[in-house]
């Protein structure tokens, strides 16, 4: 497991996506929501749509898809909604005074 880092944390929009491509092509969307960062695979587990392209819900922790309105939970990437069923990815997010970094296997 590698810890990458990824953004400043004071350059992170709130309630905003902040998609990121690492060097291995893997896309991922951050999500700040008040003092909290989440890390997210940027692809819809219902359709091949980016996540990034979404509404973020900081109300309810969510993100919703763009195409077809499926939910997922910021904190786990638990589906809440159809069409969705599947969980995306979450990674695990560390913040290091101004420095976000994610906690990364490049096997996976």
């Amino acid at each position: 497991m590698s810890r990458l880092r990824v953004a400043s944390l004071s350059r992170l929009p709130e309630n905003l996506t902040y998609p990121i491509t690492l060097a291995d092509d893997t896309e991922i969307t951050l999500v700040r929501v008040g003092s909290e960062v989440f890390a997210l695979y940027d692809r819809c587990s219902h359709e091949d749509i980016p996540l990034s392209q979404g509404k973020v819900l900081p109300e309810q922790c969510r993100i919703k898809c763009r195409a077809h309105g499926a939910e997922f939970d910021l904190r786990s990437g638990r589906a809440l909604c159809a069409p969705a069923f599947a969980p995306v990815r979450t990674y695990q997010v560390v913040i290091d005074g101004d420095d976000v970094y994610i906690e990364y296997d490049e096997d996976d």
